[in-house]
């Protein structure tokens, strides 16, 4: 066999393993991407994948706001530091979001999770709260990352809203530096990569097993060949390649047509030009492959000037929430603004959120 076959059996070997391993009662995938470019410009796009609409809505949730980690007397107690905003899922959690100091979190779905049973003594929360709790406490990828590192969360699963099956998930976190995180469970323990150079993030396998699979595409070169499916590893890929290749500063070929001419919001399409790339045509799901389902949203969140955007595949319009005009103080209410129905909102949106009761979090089985 040449060698350019047994890298290609190798890499299929790998895929096939991922698609086995992938095969769960849930039926999610996602992709995430961090753009870091000229200008200190620095954005994380993500796709939210799923079999059905997940009845989403966006948060804002000031600072000082007091939290319960929702798994038994044991459960950690914290006051958050930093407002967010966040879209929620089922209303029963965050799923992605981004804090007033440009700190980024995006939940994804990895079959492989596995969090361990708490110890005594540990912090431990219901994962319904991870995302959140990161987007609390943290200005920085590197202060999160030495503080996860010194004494781990210990999660426990929520009883599950789609089937009612327990949710397993990865964490990547971002920040307004360019700084980025994977954050993964596996066998009980917590395994973080931590690097700029982590810039993308899909599903199954692993996050370790997903980039030795990309190293492999690399070396095909992605004017020559990428792979075309919308499986994790693929998707991996492609957004990896067309990562690589948009520019990284103002391009004056497209500049005219952006708004004001700033390579700020030329840096935004490009986010979002590379999610909808990657994204899966509303429709498509395939039951017994989990990490095959459709893209129903995507968010961009500007980390340079704090402006959080949401495209939805089911709605007409972009829009967008601009953190400057909203209130982060403490004496501040928890505000909502309602999507789960068909509303449709177009450009700066801050002033549509409406007073709201908090978010219930769910609590862990």
């Amino acid at each position: 066999m040449k060698t350019g076959m047994k890298k290609l059996a190798q890499v299929c070997c790998w895929l096939a393993m991922g698609s086995a391993m992938t095969v769960a009662p849930e039926t999610v995938a996602c992709t995430r991407i961090l753009y870091v470019g000229e200008q200190n410009m620095v954005a994380t796009g993500r796709n939210m994948d799923w079999n059905e609409d997940m009845m989403s809505n966006l948060w804002v949730f000031p600072r000082g706001i007091q939290r319960n980690g929702l798994a038994g007397p044991s459960s950690i107690q914290w006051r958050s530091r930093y407002g967010s905003v966040v879209v929620s899922g089922y209303e029963a959690g965050s799923t992605d979001g981004m804090n007033e100091k440009g700190f980024v979190a995006n939940l994804l779905f990895l079959a492989e999770s596995d969090y361990g049973q708490p110890v005594s003594g540990e912090k431990i929360l219901s994962l319904s709260l991870w995302l959140q709790y990161f987007l609390d406490q943290y200005a920085t990828v590197d202060e999160a990352v030495r503080a996860q590192r010194a004494e781990p969360l210990r999660l426990v699963p929520s009883r599950g809203v789609a089937g009612g099956a327990q949710p397993r998930l990865h964490l990547s976190i971002s920040d307004a530096t360019g700084d980025s995180a994977i954050l993964e469970y596996i066998d009980g323990k917590l395994v973080i990569h931590h690097g700029r150079n982590d810039k993308v993030m899909t599903n199954s396998p692993v996050y370790s097993q997903q980039l030795a699979i990309n190293a492999y595409w690399e070396s095909v070169g992605g004017t020559a060949f990428l792979p075309g499916t919308i499986r994790s590893a693929d998707r991996f890929a492609r957004a990896s390649f067309f990562l690589d290749a948009i520019p990284k500063k103002p391009a004056p070929e497209y500049m005219r047509g952006v708004p004001g001419q700033r390579y700020d919001y030329q840096a935004i399409a490009e986010v979002m030009s590379v999610a909808r790339a990657v994204s899966v045509p509303l429709g498509i799901s395939t039951p017994d492959k989990p990490n095959i389902a459709s893209t129903i949203w995507r968010t961009v969140s500007d980390q340079k000037n704090r402006i959080y955007y949401f495209d939805s595949a089911t709605r007409p319009n972009t829009f967008w929430v601009a953190f400057d005009k909203l209130d982060f103080s403490e004496t501040a209410p928890v505000k909502k603004l309602t999507i789960q129905n068909g509303e449709v909102y177009s450009g700066e949106v801050s002033g549509f959120f409406r007073v709201s009761k908090p978010l219930k979090f769910m609590e862990a089985s």
